[in-house]
């Protein structure tokens, strides 16, 4: 059965990456989350999806320029600033603290595409054992690198390579490459090709979702998660 993952929480009816969404996602029955993190000024880890301030909070310029507690002054509600509150850009260890007791995973995309943010993977790890959630948590990235450190310093994790192209022979790179999970861009799913990833026994967990036609297409073809903005499809 596919299961749905809440693309930065309820991201659909509520402000991305924000507490609110993750917990409207846990509520109406989403089987994980999916979340972003890259380091501020000060080295701590934060929930944000852009590089950049401007799309989704009340603040300009880059994260990494910004302290936590200057990020925390921000309202990260995006297009419903107004509807529910003050929403603060979460770190990832409230974010770890909330699911923790909870019966649901966590995808934790490593932002390394853009900036290397070196040494996010070993914080991302101690943050992980911390709150004890090393099985109920998915690490990914576009950052191959980034993945396969992360699988270096702990084998246990449960990792997935990013994609968002038509990659040729996308089972056989990934198998090669000794990661478990491949998780591509939906569109680029034909049957040929999840069958081609499906023989290497590697799960695929796709996004992003968002109608019940293209989650039912998916379920078809075997596909394991399908990450969306919408988690009520998949309880329907």
């Amino acid at each position: 059965m596919t299961e749905y993952f809440g693309h930065r929480g309820y991201s659909g009816n509520y402000p991305e990456n924000t507490m609110l969404a993750f917990q409207k996602a846990i509520e109406v029955g989403a089987a994980g989350i999916e979340l972003d993190v890259q380091f501020s000024k000060d080295g701590q880890l934060v929930v944000i999806h852009d590089e950049t301030l401007d799309r989704t909070t009340t603040g300009k310029g880059w994260v990494k320029d910004q302290t936590l507690a200057e990020l925390k002054s921000l309202d990260a509600s995006y297009k419903f600033t107004g509807q529910f509150g003050f929403n603060p850009i979460p770190t990832l260890d409230e974010v770890l603290e909330f699911m923790s007791d909870k019966n649901a995973l966590t995808n934790i995309e490593l932002k390394t595409g853009v900036f290397e943010y070196e040494g996010i993977e070993e914080a991302a790890l101690e943050c992980i054992r911390k709150h004890n959630v090393s099985e109920k948590v998915i690490i990914s990235s576009f950052n191959h690198y980034s993945v396969l450190k992360m699988q270096r310093l702990a084998p246990d994790l449960k990792c997935g390579l990013l994609t968002d192209c038509w990659l040729i022979e996308a089972g056989k790179y990934v198998h090669n490459l000794g990661v478990p999970c491949y998780h591509p861009n939906f569109h680029n799913l034909t049957p040929e090709i999840t069958a081609e990833i499906k023989q290497y026994g590697l799960q695929i967990n796709t996004w992003t979702v968002n109608t019940l036609e293209d989650f039912k297409y998916l379920e078809s073809l075997g596909v394991d998660i399908a990450i969306g903005n919408y988690p009520e499809i998949a309880v329907k």
